[in-house]
């Protein structure tokens, strides 16, 4: 039952990334990996310390955010801009995305 959560919430959170990412991510920069990559990490500190587990943790927390999360096109993308740029949005990502999931866990406590 679990690996299925998983693969339902996957099946919605994958999707709706591909279309994001592929909406908002430029040449320049790719601002819309950087936003589902903050968005997923809020949403997994949310759900974690609103208390969710079993089921609905596989569902929401593994499935939804980690289908939604991309870590393989944030490397592509940090390797594509370059060492200077690429390190710069690397930094970005991870404290933004770092910062976003704390975010979450004070607005469920």
């Amino acid at each position: 039952m679990t690996v299925l959560l998983v693969a339902l919430g996957a099946a919605i959170g994958a999707p709706l990334r591909y279309a994001v990412a592929t909406a908002l991510d430029g040449e320049r920069f790719p601002s819309g990996t950087l936003l589902v990559n903050v968005l997923g990490s809020f949403l997994l500190g949310l759900f974690v310390e609103a208390g969710v587990t079993g089921y609905w943790l596989a569902l929401l927390g593994t499935g939804f955010c980690g289908g939604f999360t991309t870590y393989s096109a944030f490397a592509v993308q940090t390797h594509r801009l370059g060492a200077q740029r690429g390190t710069a949005y690397a930094v970005l990502t991870i404290g933004v995305s770092l910062a976003a999931c704390a975010i979450g866990v004070v607005v469920a406590a």
